[in-house]
């Protein structure tokens, strides 16, 4: 039996699997532990602060829903982002698409009058799509017809759509009576609906889980998917056996900048309710760490949606439980984010066959 146990662990097809996510967790217990060495360096006990993380981010139902529900949009966002970075085009403006996204699904939830929610609902998330997928081929354009570097575009494109936000929320669509950076509130009609009672835990995201399949589906097992990897693998090559390459990176920003968008239309008609300025506390930035930790594979970016997440709901507990600063919280995601962006660094997986003579 032992035996048997040793041979899976040591077949290539085992070691495809258990390698890669060894690395990963390796990575984040690293972060982990160099995290401990600041919080004993500031004088208070890391063991009380990450008991008191785990606590606020899984200790009752009631928490388990919000790391979730935070763990979302993170989840779509780093869809997006391993969408665009497996075909080698640095989208650096998930944000800004996320934006655009859930101002296109406030619009609707907000004017669209009449509608019963099992049609609201719907165009509110297909707005947010849209949204998010107009964002996204603004910069693919430019970058297949005019070669302009997406990196800066991208990422210029996050404020002006950030900002833009924030013009509507003060001027056209501000509610008339609180009149401080938001909006009118969405008719109930476009809210997602709460599957547990008590919680704010919402049918957006099983949904976010539904999408994370077909997207792992697209990637291995469709023509686009193909053109995918193989334009970010080697455009030279692919570009020789019949692939555009400019064809496959505007689809693939496309469909990028639309899961984006939908994760902003899902956080407005799901949460939020409303268009609020700065309603993302940077989702679309956080997004880039959450797909290079999940090693750029859909079912990866789950464990890391919810990794971050996890962060983000213990932030303020461990600082009021244990005396952490938040900043502390950014440090981690700041170490996990390097240790998972050096690809020079390779650990040894102890699963690996050994070479004999």
């Amino acid at each position: 039996m032992i035996e048997r146990i040793q041979n899976l662990l040591h077949s290539d097809q085992m070691g495809k699997w258990v390698r890669p996510f060894f690395t990963q967790v390796l990575i984040v217990l690293l972060a982990f532990v160099l995290g401990g060495f600041v919080i004993l360096g500031i004088g208070a006990d890391p063991i009380a602060a990450y008991a008191a993380l785990i606590k606020s981010a899984f200790g009752n139902v009631n928490s388990i829903a919000e790391t979730l529900v935070k763990a979302c949009p993170l989840l779509l966002a780093g869809l997006a982002i391993t969408l665009a970075f497996r075909a080698e085009f640095w989208n650096i403006g998930a944000e800004g698409q996320l934006y655009m996204g859930g101002v296109l699904a406030a619009v609707v939830g907000i004017y669209f009058t009449g509608l019963p929610p099992a049609v609201h609902i719907p165009l509110a998330l297909i707005a947010g799509v849209l949204g998010g997928a107009i964002a996204g081929f603004i910069p693919v354009i430019l970058k297949a017809k005019l070669r302009v570097n997406e990196v800066i575009t991208t990422l210029m494109l996050n404020y002006i759509i950030i900002l833009f936000t924030s013009y509507l929320d003060q001027g056209p669509m501000s509610d008339p009576i609180i009149k401080a950076g938001i909006s009118r509130r969405l008719l109930e009609t476009s809210w997602i609906p709460i599957m547990i009672k008590g919680t704010r835990f919402h049918w957006g995201i099983p949904l976010a889980l539904l999408i994370t399949i077909l997207i792992a589906f697209l990637l291995s097992k469709t023509m686009l998917g193909f053109q995918i990897r193989a334009v970010g693998e080697n455009a030279r090559a692919a570009r020789v056996a019949g692939v555009s390459i400019n064809k496959t990176i505007i689809w693939t920003m496309i469909l990028s900048g639309a899961l984006a968008g939908l994760a902003g239309g899902i956080e407005i008609s799901g949460v939020q309710h409303r268009l609020i300025e700065r309603f993302s506390p940077g989702y679309g930035f956080l997004a880039i760490a959450v797909a290079l930790v999940g090693r750029l594979s859909p079912i990866g970016v789950i464990f890391s949606s919810v990794l971050f997440a996890a962060l983000i709901a213990g932030a303020d507990t461990m600082q009021r439980v244990a005396g952490v600063p938040i900043p502390v919280v950014y440090l981690i995601e700041g170490l996990v984010i390097i240790f998972a962006s050096i690809r020079s660094i390779r650990i040894r997986s102890p699963f690996r066959r050994k070479v004999t003579a």
